[in-house]
Parts: structure tokens; sequence; C-alpha cells
């Protein structure tokens, strides 16, 4: 599995990103109603109004109305809008222009700047600082030499220290061409360094990572589903040449989803031409079928694709297809189940708002959303697992094997989550592979791109901890060996090489990959199976 080798800064934005992506753009909002429908509306509109102007006229505090309506920004607080929809399903949602702006940079999967992800904390007297979580690779950043852990003190002229992520970020971003100049701090570095960048169109590949882990087995790891994937999946089916290929690891794992008809022709590249895809359909929306239209041209590689608890919305709508069609052997754990289509209406002032219109389909005919009623928001995204897979809905695939709806996608082959240990998550959890490769370089300077961990390097990671006072003894050190060097490892390479070099090593190492590999013949078999019990049934 691709480690999450960077501490887990950005576990809740995935989470989110499951909530707000996964839809597709619609018209300005039209009602149609009947007349007692309509007669209902006006009078909990009326009801609504007389609140709102008692409020408005015997609050302590003025009221705003953006405010009430829409929720604060920056807040925990939500106003009517937002309000009103959290009633209807997880997925229903408003976004204010700041929001809406998000949505788009992810979907459009590219925005203009330097090129880095940063994060806020507080530092001495209580002040935010800023720091760099992980220059993208090749990014302006990158070449300008900022690493992973160098606290932001300015920009431009501007001082960093008190400002918040988003603020920080909106200081660094601007127009193509321009310069920007940052000064950091760097543990080691006596003086402040300063970095001066040219912005550039940042692209965020949705395909990022693609090689062969041995000769005519390749792996692909696809992130999310923006505008570009079919894109730069074709690409990365051209590097690996699929003329030749002998088996595919296809990773969706921590896969948010994203647009459905990115997903669509991702699964068009791996099926047969006229092989359905997907569906859905909706109480106002007619039902709509999805089929590919080019095919894969006869390369019957087989494919095994990896899934975890977070593959969700776009990515379990590849996954779900691949599977029902025998064309893939599913290999992980049970997926998120978010099989809600959320049609994006923009509104006024540069607004939106993403409603449930239809439920997403295999097939095969399993519902691919799981149950949300009666369970917390919390427990939704945080606790999915908690929520028992029904099995009530059952379905076939194309050679006959039984499958399941209403609960995500349930893999063929279950391999349980990897779960820290006491020592493990401690460590993970202080940050400390992230803090002891800044102090490693600040001392070494570099390490080589082969670098591996010596008995030397853990006598200097258990010093460091002692000075942090991280609760982690000697014992402890040796019970967890292999996945302290593994992230020491990790950490080093990606703060030097950059995090596509990182997660290279990550993924050659992996169990799970490796295990996948050895599954590619029973992949081949399913397929096989199914092209015979097909052919024994007289379909094509």
């Amino acid at each position: 599995m691709k480690q999450n080798h960077r501490v887990g800064w950005f576990i809740l934005s995935t989470i989110l990103l499951c909530s707000l992506l996964g839809g597709i753009y619609g018209r300005q909002v039209e009602a149609s109603t009947s007349e007692d429908d309509n007669s209902a509306v006006q009078t909990s509109l009326s009801e609504f109004t007389k609140v709102y102007a008692t409020v408005q006229q015997n609050y302590a505090d003025p009221v705003s109305p953006d405010r009430a309506l829409f929720g604060p920004t920056n807040s925990n607080f939500i106003g009517a809008i937002p309000g009103m929809l959290r009633t209807l399903d997880p997925h229903s949602n408003f976004f204010n222009r700041r929001a809406f702006a998000q949505l788009r940079e992810e979907q459009e999967g590219r925005y203009y700047g330097v090129g880095m992800s940063i994060q806020s904390r507080p530092g001495k007297m209580g002040k935010l600082v800023t720091f760099v979580v992980a220059p993208v690779p090749g990014s302006p950043a990158f070449r300008a030499g900022l690493r992973p852990g160098d606290v932001i003190e300015k920009v431009d002229d501007k001082s960093a220290i008190g400002l918040t992520t988003e603020q920080v970020a909106n200081l660094l971003k601007g127009p193509k061409g321009t310069i920007v100049h940052v000064t950091v701090e760097r543990e080691g570095s006596v003086k402040p360094l300063q970095f001066t960048i040219t912005r550039a169109e940042i692209s965020q590949p949705s395909v990022d990572d693609v090689f062969m882990l041995k000769p005519h087995i390749a792996y692909i790891h696809i992130s999310r589903f923006n505008e570009t994937t079919n894109t730069e999946l074709a690409q990365a089916l051209k590097k690996v040449d699929t003329r030749t290929l002998q088996g595919l690891i296809l990773d969706l794992r921590g896969n948010p989803g994203g647009l459905l008809q990115e997903a669509v022709e991702v699964a068009d590249h791996f099926l047969a031409k006229g092989q359905l895809i997907v569906y859905h359909y909706g109480r106002s929306s007619p039902e709509k079928r999805y089929y590919a239209v080019h095919g894969d041209h006869g390369h019957n590689y087989p494919i095994v694709v990896l899934i975890d608890r977070m593959t969700a919305s776009a990515a379990e709508i590849v996954t779900g297809a691949l599977q029902d069609h025998d064309r893939a052997l599913v290999m992980g754990q049970t997926s998120f189940g978010k099989g809600l289509v959320q049609t994006v209406y923009p509104l006024s002032d540069q607004t939106g708002l993403a409603l449930t219109t239809a439920r997403y389909y295999t097939p095969s005919g399993r519902l691919i959303q799981r149950n949300y009623h009666d369970v917390s928001l919390y427990d939704y995204y945080y606790h999915p697992e908690d929520v028992p897979t029904p099995h009530t809905e059952v379905r076939y695939t194309d050679g006959g094997r039984k499958v399941y709806g209403g609960g995500g996608i349930t893999p063929d082959i279950r391999v349980p989550e990897q779960k820290l240990t006491p020592v493990e998550r401690t460590l993970v959890s202080n940050a400390a592979f992230f803090k002891f490769a800044q102090s490693y370089l600040a001392v070494h300077g570099t390490i080589p791109r082969d670098f591996q961990v010596t008995d030397d390097v853990i006598a200097e990671f258990q010093k460091f901890l002692a000075n942090q006072k991280i609760p982690v003894s000697s014992q402890d050190l040796k019970s967890a060996l292999g996945f302290v060097k593994e992230h020491i490892q990790l950490q080093l390479v990606e703060d030097i090489y950059g995090q596509n070099v990182a997660d290279r090593i990550s993924v050659e190492n992996d169990p799970l990959v490796q295990d996948a590999i050895a599954h590619l013949g029973q992949a081949r078999e399913l397929l096989s199976n199914a092209q015979r019990y097909m052919a024994s049934r007289g379909e094509k």
C-alpha cells in the first residue's frame, strides 16, 4: 500500500472530498411541484419567514442575513440552507464562494502557484506558524529547494506568522509567470533561507504512480477522478505497453472519487466495447446508462484492483464495473459505499448547491450506497466499518458469482486493514519521522538515493526520541524495528528526492501489492470462466 508516511496531515480533507466530489454539473435549479405540494411549501416558507423576522428584530446582536442563511465562514456552525441539506443525506451540500472555488480546483486538477502543501499549527507564544508538508514533485517549490518542515516566515514582504493555512496559500498563489519571494526558517540553518520562485501552473496528476513492478507486470495508482484522469490513464497505458502486458495492479485505495464521466472513461479502457459500466436514476432523474464506447481492443491481460474503506464514489463505479464483468479480481477491504449522484447547480454570487438527484448502480444492479439512516454524520465518515454490510441484495457477475449491494463494493479477497501497534501509533501521532528527518538532514545535509537505515541511524533516532521526550523505550523500538526503518527511509527519501520516489519504494515493499501479483493467475481465470459461462448461455 502507498503508505501515508507524511503522518496523515490531510486525512480530514480526504474524507471531506467524499462528500464534495462524485457529482455531475446541472442547470440552474428549476422547481416543479403540484398544487398541494406548493401549498405545503408556501406554509413552511411562511413559518420560516416568521422565525427569521423574530430573530432579526429581537436578537441581542445584529444578525447578518448571509451568516443566518449560509453559515459563517471558517466555522463549525451551519446556516439555514446547509442545515436543511444535512437532513436529506450526508452528501447534499451548499458551497460558499471559497468552497465552490476549491471544488472547481479539485475537479480541474490544476491551479497557479508554487506547488507545495502547507499546514499551520500553533507555535511560540501561541501564534500560528505555517510549515511545508511536502513540495509537489517537479513543481517550482521543489526545484527551488524547499523541504518538508521548512517554516514559512514571510511571503514577499508580508509576515506569515499568525496567518492561517488558507491565508498563506492565497499569498503563494498568483498568475502564471509572476515572482514570489519566500523566506523560511530551516532546522540547522543559522540564518533564514530566501527563495525566489516563479509561479507556474501546478497540475495535480490523478494517475500519480505508473511503473513496472517486474517484467510485463504494471502498477498504476489513481488518487482521484478529475477532468484529466482519462487522458492521464491513456498515457500511462501507452507507457506500460498493453500489447505485451501480462498483468496490471490497479490501485484505488484512498481514492475519494470525483467526476462520473472520468470514471466511465477509465472503466472503458478495460472492458469490451458495448459492456455496461454504470447506470443511475432518481425520483426526478430518468435512468441513464453508460457503456464502454471504445473498449479494451482485445487486451485481456489479468487485472487485480486494490481497494480499502476510503475507496469511494467514482472509484467504486470503476471497481464495481470490473468486478461485475469478472474483468478484475478485487482485493482489500469493503469500500466506503458512496453511491449517491450529486448534481452541482451553480447559484448566484459564485456559490453552488450539490444536491443528490439519483443513485448509482453497478452493471449487475447493485446499489453502491450504504445505509446512512439513523447514523450520525461523524460515524458515517469516520467509522464506516461500524455499519454492518447487508447481504440481502444479491446479484450475479457475468461468470455467475454472487455479489452483494447496498454497502459499498465487497472485495473478492478480503485483506484486513493493517492497524498500528501502540508503539507505532505513538511514533506517528508525535510526527516522530517527520521531525527526525529535519533533525537528521540538519546534521548530515543529504542522503544518497539508495539510502538504507543502518544501526547508526537507529541509534541517532533513539537519541532524538529521548530529546523530544517521546515515550518509546529501546525495547519498544526493537519490537517495531521494521516499521521504524521503513518510515525513516521513506521520510528522508521524500524530503530530498520527492514524494513520487518515496511512494515507489513504498509500493515495491507493500505486502498487499506482492500478494496481488501472486493472484494475477486467479484474475485471469475469472475472466476465462466468465467468457465460457456467457458463451454457454449464448451471450457475447
